[in-house]
């Protein structure tokens, strides 16, 4: 009998739409006070089908901010035709929540900041000695997004003739998670590149993928980024 696929539900486990669009802005470069409108909604949509295709559940959060940038686009390819009937900038609509969510972000960043790497944070501090070059080294927390990312250029290096296979895997997402427990359990942590064998095939890839998504819904493990290198790290909790 052949297993339904594996889905991962991320509601109040990850970032919303507000943080995707913050992390566009910020892959991209761009001027929040100028969005090319057209591009990140592009790229908005494409996150979202991605995870579809990976059966990752969202909020319904994410549905709505696609409509309102769709709107938004539409808005921008209408032509206006006199200078009295000009609108303000839709991208107003946008830019005005964005710059007032990355405020409070900031601030509430600010009110716990600390240093990631202290005993009170990873409490198997006693393997950090195998990683650390320096005790200047800084680590910062990582989202959904920027696994996708990681995800993604691991995905890359794979054949395209390679099929992804959801429903037939050699190993189960739960079997997974035992896996990579076993290996932080044992080394204290590892790196996302760590836990990929070094030719593997998409459904391994994925099942992998899912099954570290399922360890940060569960707090098992926790991920940060390496500033200098950008190498992303999992601990064990």
């Amino acid at each position: 009998m052949t297993e339904a696929p594996y889905r991962v539900q991320l509601e109040n486990i990850f970032e919303g739409p507000m943080d995707l669009l913050v992390h566009l802005i910020k892959k991209n470069e761009l001027d929040i006070y100028d969005i090319p409108i057209a591009l990140i909604t592009e790229q908005y949509l494409h996150y979202l089908e991605w995870m579809k295709m990976m059966n990752i559940e969202f909020a319904g959060e994410f549905i709505v901010m696609a409509s309102t940038l769709t709107q938004i686009k539409s808005r921008m390819l209408l032509p206006i035709h006199d200078e009295e009937d000009e609108e303000e900038d839709p991208r107003l609509e946008i830019t005005k929540p964005l710059l007032e969510y990355i405020q409070m972000k900031s601030a509430a960043e600010n009110l716990v900041k600390r240093h990631l790497l202290g005993e009170d944070i990873f409490i198997r501090g006693q393997h950090r000695e195998d990683f650390l070059t320096s005790i200047q080294d800084e680590y910062i927390k990582i989202g959904l997004f920027e696994l996708i990312d990681a995800f993604q250029k691991i995905l890359d290096k794979i054949p395209s003739d390679d099929r992804m296979e959801f429903t037939a895997d050699r190993i189960s997402v739960k079997d997974k998670i035992s896996q990579i427990a076993d290996i932080l359990e044992s080394k204290g942590s590892a790196t996302f590149e760590e836990l990929f064998s070094e030719k593997p095939e998409k459904g391994e890839v994925i099942v992998t993928f899912l099954a570290i998504l399922e360890m940060v819904k569960l707090t098992l493990v926790r991920i940060v980024q390496h500033a200098q290198t950008k190498i992303i790290r999992l601990f064990y909790i």
